[in-house]
């Protein structure tokens, strides 16, 4: 095993888990093959990555992430009503249904059904752990230097 601390330039191997305050597993992959991502590509929130700098091979840790650090907090203002006649391509348009929707950029947005009357949809576009503090359990499997193609 080398002694490699992850920093810029590593790629990291690695179990994780996040849970919610209640202790809900969110996601795992402890049961699973490990995760491995280029430490600073933006492969996980800035809060998440910057709880693994100098950890290395072997280390088991539990961080709390504060929603800024995070997926945000919560903003009223991410809760649209839209016209139901935007929906008519759904068959079975339900609450709690999340619906992707295309951004002003072309990247894909999920929306969370919230309401529906006769006329319109109340969709909250809020990421959906926006507002919680969460648990990031983390095992470090391997770091090894970034090799470029």
């Amino acid at each position: 095993m080398n002694n490699l601390k992850i920093s810029e330039g590593t790629q990291v191997k690695l179990h994780f888990a996040l849970l919610l305050e209640d202790g809900e597993t969110v996601d795992s992959t402890f049961e699973k093959e490990p995760a491995t991502l280029t430490y600073g590509n933006g492969n996980l929130p800035e809060g998440f990555e910057s709880c693994l700098q100098g950890l290395q091979a072997g280390d088991k840790k539990s961080f709390t992430v504060l929603p800024e650090q995070a997926f945000g907090q919560h903003n009223p203002s991410n809760i649209q009503q839209l016209a139901l006649s935007t929906f008519s391509n759904i068959d079975e348009l339900e609450e709690g249904m999340i619906v992707g929707f295309t951004d002003k950029s072309g990247g894909e947005l999920p929306g969370v059904i919230l309401e529906i009357n006769e006329r319109q949809v109340e969709v909250d576009f809020n990421h959906p752990l926006a507002g919680r503090t969460l648990t990031f359990k983390v095992e470090i499997m391997d770091v090894t230097p970034v090799t470029l193609q």
